[in-house]
């Protein structure tokens, strides 16, 4: 098999922060014997890259360190625009690749096209919690987990070789992968529905399950993923259950509980509904489809849906990373509850209406309209979670918990719409109808800008910035000549 670049990324629109991301994961790459180069995609707006980015520079890395900014980003948006020549798309490109949670890794997509990429987020960690005392798992369950207070014991801070992890599956047979792997349709998760990432009820414990199903030995693991520990991947209803079961808090935004894993082990499917983009890798040696260029949090639902392509399948690579919720920059919870209400019904729409799978995208026949009772469920849903909080305003034994819970009630009626059912009707189809037709307009321009991308890297670089050699370190021949071949052809760095 012929070895392929990999590169490692974080997007991030924390520069303030991500320093922190860069030296953690240099680390581990470094004791774990491997050379891959780090970009950095910043989303960051002119004034805080000018105010940041010299933290940044501050970074001491024994790996290659790479940055894609505002300035790089720019040159790179007006290339793709000069070569369309048609103004009138230059809206869906700059749409597209717009500072937001898709738009970013929209733009890692690009810059890796015909390698490996590795992504994490910048509030992630290459280490898990893993309970102490593991116990075994049923024949189906892929991984047992559970959610434990601030400050409780019995578990211990496991680091992982994270790349090789992912060199093991990403690109390759299913039939080629180690054979500690199990293999399925997909995995059901026991307090979620994974279909729409939306819990099914607030659980402090729960187990992925993997279904039977044949996995063709020639699919091609497309996306893969870590497991996850530390903040856990629940709705923001959840977080919000957390929040009134303990009447010590009086701060929703402050919810520090541990998700910990007491056993796990590998897989392969054919479907993944459980995608976690924040600790993925993917095989973008011929392309993958853009994440959805939307304004809601559901950029990465399309990946669930494309990888039911047959001749695709995904994993869950033997490895764990820790999240640390990081508040800095965070829309509030009340907002994050809206914006996943809006996001579970459009899955569902867009799920439903699936029409065809190609090589770089998706088509779907939803047109963006939605009915009464899809905006009477949402709002009745709401309006029982505000009646749960303004009861718990009543039993709350300190002064500072009662306040956060009526400023809490507030901020959700207000974000809302004041319950005003028209009024949050004709609200909710202008942010819905709006944000499918910039989809649509996306992915069917998205196959020209990759091959527009394609041709170019067989020439020159696109716009990036060396923010700090590589020192020497003891590597394996194959993964360094990897790292060494990316990181030349990076350095050139020409502006398009």
């Amino acid at each position: 098999m012929t070895e392929k670049d990999i590169h490692f990324v974080i997007p991030t629109y924390r520069l303030r922060d991500v320093g922190e991301t860069v030296e953690a994961y240099d680390e581990n790459f470094r004791k774990s014997g491997h050379s891959v180069p780090i970009t950095v995609f910043d989303d960051s707006y002119k004034t805080s890259y000018e105010k940041y980015y010299q933290k940044l520079e501050q970074v001491k890395t024994t790996n290659d360190l790479f940055y894609v900014g505002p300035q790089e980003k720019e040159e790179f948006i007006k290339y793709l625009c000069k070569r369309l020549r048609n103004q009138k798309l230059d809206s869906v490109v700059r749409n597209l690749f717009r500072p937001s949670y898709g738009g970013n890794r929209n733009f890692t997509l690009m810059y890796t096209l015909g390698g490996l990429m590795v992504s994490t987020d910048d509030d992630m960690r290459p280490y898990g919690l893993i309970e102490d005392s593991p116990e075994a798992l049923d024949d189906d369950e892929i991984s047992r987990g559970k959610l434990i207070p601030l400050g409780q014991n019995g578990y211990t801070k496991k680091s992982f070789d994270i790349m090789q992890a992912f060199m093991d599956v990403l690109g390759r047979p299913a039939g080629d992968v180690p054979n500690n792997y199990s293999l399925g349709e997909l995995l059901n998760d026991t307090s979620m529905d994974l279909e729409t990432n939306t819990s099914i009820g607030f659980h402090r414990e729960n187990s992925l399950l993997l279904k039977e199903g044949k996995v063709g030995r020639q699919s091609i693991i497309k996306i893969a993923q870590t497991f996850r520990t530390g903040t856990n991947d629940i709705d923001a209803a959840d977080f919000i259950s957390m929040f009134l079961e303990d009447d010590s808090r009086s701060d929703i935004e402050t919810l520090n509980d541990h998700y910990i894993l007491v056993n796990f082990r590998p897989c392969i499917t054919t479907l993944n509904w459980r995608m976690d983009c924040g600790v993925a890798g993917y095989d973008n040696t011929t392309g993958l489809p853009p994440f959805f260029p939307t304004r809601l949090r559901f950029e990465d639902y399309i990946y669930r849906l494309w990888i039911q392509n047959s001749s695709f399948s995904a994993a869950h690579v033997d490895s764990v990373q820790t999240h640390i919720k990081n508040n800095y920059m965070r829309e509030p919870m009340a907002s994050e509850l809206l914006n996943e209400s809006i996001c579970t019904l459009l899955k569902r729409k867009i799920r439903s209406s699936l029409r065809k799978i190609d090589d770089w995208g998706i088509i779907f026949d939803y047109d963006g309209s939605i009915t009464f009772d899809d905006s009477e469920e949402i709002l009745n849903s709401a309006q029982e979670l505000h009646s749960r909080i303004l009861a718990s305003v009543d039993r709350a034994r300190s002064d500072d918990r009662k306040r956060g819970l009526q400023a809490f009630a507030q901020s959700i009626e207000r974000t809302f719409y004041d319950f005003e059912p028209d009024f949050f009707r004709q609200n909710v189809s202008r942010i819905i109808d709006d944000e499918i037709g910039l989809i649509r307009s996306s992915l069917e321009l998205w196959p020209t800008l990759l091959e527009i991308v394609y041709f170019r890297k067989k020439c020159h670089d696109l716009p990036i910035r060396r923010v700090r050699p590589c020192t020497s370190v003891s590597v394996p021949r194959k993964v360094a000549d990897i790292s060494k071949s990316a990181a030349k052809r990076s350095e050139r760095a020409v502006q398009v």
